[in-house]
Order: C-alpha cells, then structure tokens, then sequence
C-alpha cells in the first residue's frame, strides 16, 4: 500500500511537471554531421584525378632591364583601373577608359562614364546584326574599340552613377548566366525561323533589363536633365566622328580603308585605316609624346609575359627585335598565333636602355596582379609591334598620317 501511494505521488509529480514545462524553438542553420563530412572529404580526396602541377613556357626575366614602377613614365590623365569583372567586355572597358581620358584633356573634366550602358546597346545592334543576316552574324560578348563610337553615335553615353548595370551589393560584372540565355533565345529564332526583328529586339531587351537593369533615357546633372544624346555632347564634351583605328596588316591594300578580319568585327567594320607598320608605331609614339592616348586590341597569351612583374616582351627564342616586320607580324595573325582577345588603353610611355616601353592600363584580371602597379602592364614596344593589332585615337593626333592616306 505505501509503494503504490508513493507511485501514485511520484506520477502526479511527473505529470505536473510535465504540463508546466513550454519548450522554446529556435530556427537555425541545420546541424552538420561533421563525422560524415569527414568520410565524403576523405573519400574525395581519393578518388579525385591527381592533376601535375599547371606549367607553362615563360621568358625569363633575369638581367632584363625592364621598368619597375609608374614613376618612370610619362603619363596621360587617366582614372584608376577598373575590373570587367568575370566579363568579355574588355572592349568597352578599354575604350570607355580612352574616352575618359579624353574628356579630361579637352575639358579638365574627370567623368567616370558608363561601360554597361554602352554594352546594353551593343547586344541590342548584335540582335539586330542576327536577324538581319538570319543567323550567320557573330553573337557574343567580344568587341572591338570602335565599337564604342557606334553606339555613342546612336545612344548617347551617361555617367556611371546613372548606370552601374550592378545589384545592390554586386561587388563585380558576371555576364555568363546573361549571355547563355541570350544566346539560346536567339538560337531558338534560328531553329524556329522566327526572324520577327521586333519581337527580337524586344526580348534581348527584357534579359538585359533583368540582369543590367533598364538604361536610363534622361540623367540629371546639377539640376538639369539631358538625354544620352545630349550628356555626351554638352556634359561629356565628345564628338564620336573625331576618331579614328587603324589596324596593319599586310594581308590589305596599304594606306586604304580596310576590314579587320576578325570575329569580334561582328559587323565587318571596315573603317580600319590599314598603314605599313613603321607607320602604326610612329603613329602610337607620336600620339602620347603630344599628350593623346590610345585604346588598343591584340593578343596576350605570350611566352614574354608575366603576370607578377607585369611586363609584356617578344622573347628572342620567339623571334629577334630586328627581324620583327610587316612579314613577321601578318604570319603570325594568318596562322592563328596571334589571335584578337583582348583590348587595352596605353596611357603612358618611358625610354629605357632597350627600347619604348608603354604603360598599359587594364581592366582584365592579368594587369591586376603586376606587384609594382596593380591594374597595369609594362608593355615593350616589340611587343606592341608584333602583338598588338589594332589603335583607336583622336584624329587630331595623327593628321600626317591621315594627310597620307586621303593623297
């Protein structure tokens, strides 16, 4: 009797306590099972293809008089660099940084200007491009430099503040997810037949808003508004006709307009002034010893370059300095090794014991990681001679070239 009136407590005691307790929740990030994370680790680091350590053919440097820093060159006006971001907009991030340049040696202006903007309306001439040829034009995120004017010609330009083409909080540009879906759009068209240049245009247009944001048609400037046509005109002070890119390739006519053969030449632009190389580097040394800069496009996947030191060379087991020529250069670019990948905006130049030497501002991942100046190269004018294939530049700077070519 007694144990089961201590049962019947010891129960009655449980039940209160019981009904009495409220038991919080808590939404949290879901446990790890860190002993089972461990087998999956240790099972991947099994069974995962053991890779040699990535090696590549590099010039070495060692007793190579080559520049170690800003200080020792004779620089343009330009703002810092930039990065493109996980893009294949060096085009218009190199000319938009030529352009800015610009504005500040004609106005003493510094105006930092929209690269998206201009980029939006280039994807929209490339849609057009594709429906007008059905398909056979190049759709993709490359460019040329001249490319720029095109569009500053028909769209305008607007400050960068007015359009970042960033979300909120969006540190860099990624632009795969945008191109892929564009570029499957447009095949659809393709396999469909569906060559409605509206309707086309129209759904470019609503990717791009999606992933850019929709381009403003007014910005407002201390407490004025202008279109894109107008800021580039009244604020920014350009005029798109007052450049001109020359290109020098052996392949064309000489001292004629010419195509550049290339597939970023998506609209087969032959506006290119096609001159004898002695010229092309006359015309580049010239023009930054008169205090003009210039947007240049070439090849950077060389033997002579190095990312740590930021130098740009023509390595002699590549081929000598004097045998670099107007045969040398066109043989390279006709059997694929010298390809149209990137472009840049030389902004400087120094003389050194072996030659001209460019700094070179670069909004591609490579320049970022020069130790002596970030953002950068150090471009020797061999390299430029063999490599660098196209030049974008005020006409004012080149009028005894272009005297030359309208004989």
């Amino acid at each position: 009797m007694k144990q089961t009136i201590v049962a019947l407590l010891l129960l009655s005691a449980f039940n209160v306590h019981a009904q009495d307790r409220k038991d919080a929740a808590k939404y949290v990030e879901g446990p790890r099972n860190i002993f089972f994370d461990s087998i999956t680790a240790a099972n991947d680091r099994y069974f995962t293809e053991k890779h040699e350590p990535h090696k590549r053919l590099m010039m070495d440097l060692s007793g190579v008089d080559y520049p170690k820093s800003m200080s020792e060159f004779t620089i343009v006006t330009a703002d810092k660099p930039v990065s493109q971001g996980n893009t294949g907009t060096c085009w218009c991030f190199s000319s938009t940084s030529f352009y800015e340049s610009e504005i500040y040696r004609l106005h003493h202006k510094h105006i930092s200007l929209s690269e998206m903007y201009t980029v939006y309306w280039q994807y929209v001439q490339k849609a057009k491009e594709f429906v007008r040829t059905r398909g056979e034009s190049v759709f993709d995120e490359g460019s040329e430099t001249n490319a720029t004017q095109t569009v500053m010609n028909e769209y305008g330009a607007v400050p960068l503040e007015a359009y970042t083409g960033l979300k909120a909080g969006q540190p860099y540009q990624d632009h795969s997810k945008m191109v892929a879906e564009m570029k499957g759009y447009l095949q659809s068209v393709k396999s469909n037949n569906a060559w409605n240049p509206k309707a086309v245009v129209k759904t470019i247009r609503a990717i791009l808003d999606h992933y850019l944001g929709e381009p403003p048609t007014v910005v407002k400037v201390d407490g004025r508004e202008y279109t894109p046509k107008e800021y580039l005109r009244e604020v920014a002070g350009l005029n798109p006709d007052d450049y001109v890119t020359f290109m020098s390739l052996k392949s064309e006519p000489m001292w004629t307009n010419a195509e550049y053969k290339v597939g970023d030449n998506w609209w087969h632009s032959k506006d290119y002034y096609n001159v004898p190389l002695d010229d092309y580097m006359e015309l580049i040394k010239h023009a930054l010893d008169k205090g003009y800069s210039i947007a240049i496009g070439g090849d950077v996947s060389e033997a002579g370059i190095n990312l740590k030191e930021g130098v740009m060379m023509v390595p002699t087991f590549d081929i000598p300095s004097s045998y670099i020529n107007d045969d040398a250069r066109l043989f390279r670019f006709l059997n694929g090794s010298t390809t149209d990948d990137h472009a840049m905006h030389i902004i400087g130049y120094a003389k050194r014991s072996n030659g001209i030497w460019f700094l070179v501002k670069d909004s591609g991942s490579g320049g970022h990681n020069n130790k002596y100046a970030p953002g950068y190269w150090f471009m020797h004018e061999d390299y430029v001679k063999l490599k660098m294939m196209t030049a974008t530049v005020n006409k004012n700077a080149v009028r005894k070239t272009l005297e030359k070519l309208h004989r």
